[in-house]
């Protein structure tokens, strides 16, 4: 159990049958049927000419026993020799096609995978670290693919055996029943084997899940590691779950490592029995020599397929428990239900919470019976202290989750009603860190809406502030941005994301206002974008900023779920309440912080 420790399956985990894997497996075979044909054809060549070797060879012995006759002894030659070359190029085109055949339905499973992986919603992945998910798509997959490989040559000897099998009941039902014989405990150790080998096959996909996910972690935190000089703490956590992943690989080997002596030691016994048996037989004349050669050829090509189908068995659980994990995955389903496929279009952003009830995890509630009314074209402003509901109100809105009662309404339809890509491409948002992808500060603001010309994005970026904040960057709107956004300062980044949004024009705006200080010639840039989005959409601001708390139609003040005071602010500074409390604590402050800052700008 100490192996296994911090282990435990993901919450999504599932439990297959081998028979359900294996028939949803055949399903990623279709329209693969040309290649299908290729490797069983070129398989099937490939088989018949390792089991007709010994079987050439044996009347080859024959030959010479008898007659010694030399044309039919070349004819046998010439046979043996187009044998091997069948077996060769017929084993060399059989592994082309496979491996195309693997590539393909390698990458399927990982595009598969993918999609299943975007279009999880977000409460999946407060439960599920994007590591692990990694893992799946990309080392599962990848076990799957090689596995398949090696599936197409044990198919091949398992032919091949099958083939033998038939040659020699021909030629002597005795000894190949004996052969049948000892073929029983290889079969009840293969079963002894199966359960261990699946357990820990399981058990070591998850240990490189860790691995990967501690990697990811790691290399996204570094410059957080760095600040603290924790990186002697992140080396000794990445040594742990490697070791741990490393112990576990020790015991998948141990399988592997027991199962070859044991069967390799089966089947010496029971070659000892074939060549003793049919050592009495000849000298008893109840066969020839050339028969008895024939099994003696014969038992090492029927054993070796057998011995090796045996220890593949490990291997074929892994890649069992690496498609069990894949398919979990992708058939994970969303908290988030769209009850119709209604377009979204031309919406006007009237939206109405009806007695919404709302819990990320059950039975503690963050919304209970919660009512608002936001009018279309209105700007709400939604202060409150840290867990007051703020972000929970706005994610609903965006179908990041799903509200347990109640309902909530655009434009007199239930959002859950709306095709979940056209109602989102309805939606503008600015997150509270603004993240923005390696490429250009162009590709970042036509992101929000791939159609956008370059003149437009121009003419937008420049209606800001007459373009001067783009005379800091040194190629203009060509500038790289660097890893999430790195070679701009955090004011530079909102600004990015907020003309992502000009660029959209969404029917509702939210923003998730940024807490960093900036300096006061950004804040005025990122102000006066505001604005021109603020006048033409719905727009639901979880307000930090003095200036946009005051610029609002309307505030909304927030306790624990509940609205306690509404109004405009100079209304709700009169009823010297929560807000006014807030103001007094936090905006006041942040507003002198302002002028200090513009101060101490105009004195350099």
């Amino acid at each position: 159990m100490g192996f296994f420790a911090g282990l435990e399956q993901d919450s999504y985990d599932r439990q297959y049958s081998d028979t359900y894997l294996l028939r949803r497996l055949a399903s990623y075979f279709k329209g693969e049927t040309r290649r299908i044909i290729v490797v069983s054809v070129t398989g099937l060549a490939v088989s018949i000419a390792l089991a007709l070797i010994p079987v050439l060879i044996a009347a080859g012995v024959d030959v010479l026993e008898t007659d010694g006759d030399t044309d039919t002894l070349a004819l046998i030659i010439g046979a043996l020799l187009i044998t091997v070359l069948v077996q060769y190029f017929g084993n060399l085109l059989r592994r082309r096609a496979t491996s195309r055949l693997v590539g393909h339905l390698t990458a399927q499973m990982r595009k598969d995978g993918f999609e299943a992986a975007i279009e999880r919603d977000m409460a999946f992945y407060d439960k599920n670290k994007t590591g692990k998910i990694l893992s799946r798509i990309t080392s599962d997959t990848e076990d799957f693919g090689q596995v398949l490989i090696v599936t197409s040559d044990i198919v091949s000897q398992l032919v091949q055996v099958f083939i033998l099998m038939g040659v020699l009941l021909s030629r002597d039902f005795l000894l190949t029943g004996l052969l049948i014989v000892f073929l029983i405990p290889i079969l009840i150790a293969t079963s002894v084997f199966r359960k261990w080998a699946r357990q820990v096959t399981r058990q070591g996909a998850r240990a490189m899940a860790a691995v990967n996910d501690t990697i990811q972690e790691t290399v996204t935190g570094i410059s957080v590691a760095k600040n603290f000089r924790q990186e002697a703490m992140i080396y000794n956590e990445f040594v742990n779950v490697n070791e741990q992943s490393y112990r576990i690989n020790l015991q998948r080997g141990l399988v592997l490592a027991l199962v070859f002596p044991v069967l390799n030691g089966l089947a010496g016994f029971a070659t000892a029995g074939i060549v003793y048996v049919g050592a009495v037989a000849v000298v008893g004349g109840t066969i020839s020599v050339s028969v008895w050669y024939l099994y003696i050829q014969s038992v090492e090509r029927f054993w070796f397929p057998i011995i090796n189908i045996s220890s593949y068995w490990s291997q074929f659980q892994q890649a069992i428990s690496a498609v069990e994990r894949i398919f979990a995955l992708i058939d994970t389903e969303n908290t988030v239900i769209q009850t119709d496929e209604v377009q979204a279009d031309q919406l006007e952003g009237h939206i109405v919470f009806d007695t919404v009830t709302f819990a990320y995890k059950t039975d503690e509630p963050v919304l209970k019976d919660f009512a608002l009314d936001i009018k279309a074209g209105e700007s709400l402003a939604l202060v409150g202290h840290t867990g007051a509901g703020k972000s929970s109100i706005v994610k609903l809105i965006m179908r990041l989750y799903e509200f347990q009662g109640g309902q909530i309404c655009i434009d007199g339809h239930d959002i859950r009603s709306f095709n979940i890509n056209s109602y989102r491409a309805q939606l503008g948002f600015v997150p509270q860190l603004p993240f923005l992808f390696s490429g250009t500060i162009m590709d970042n603001i036509r992101y929000g809406r791939p159609d956008a010309t370059t003149a437009e994005i121009e003419e937008i970026a420049k209606s800001i502030g007459n373009g001067e904040w783009m005379e800091t960057l040194p190629n203009g709107l060509l500038s790289d941005v660097g890893e999430r956004g790195a070679h701009l300062s955090i004011g530079q980044r909102q600004l990015v994301s907020l003309l992502r949004v000009l660029v959209q024009k969404p029917a509702v705006f939210i923003l998730d206002e940024a807490t960093a200080s900036i300096d006061p010639f950004t804040e005025m840039q990122i102000q006066e974008a505001l604005n021109i989005i603020l006048a033409r959409s719905t727009s639901i601001l979880i307000a930090h900023r003095l200036s946009t708390v005051r610029s609002a139609d309307r505030i909304i003040v927030l306790r624990q779920g509940e609205i306690i005071e509404e109004g405009n602010h100079d209304a709700l500074m009169a009823q010297k309440g929560h807000y006014a409390e807030l103001y007094n604590t936090y905006f006041r402050h942040q507003s002198l912080s302002y002028v200090e800052n513009a101060r101490s700008m105009l004195a350099e």
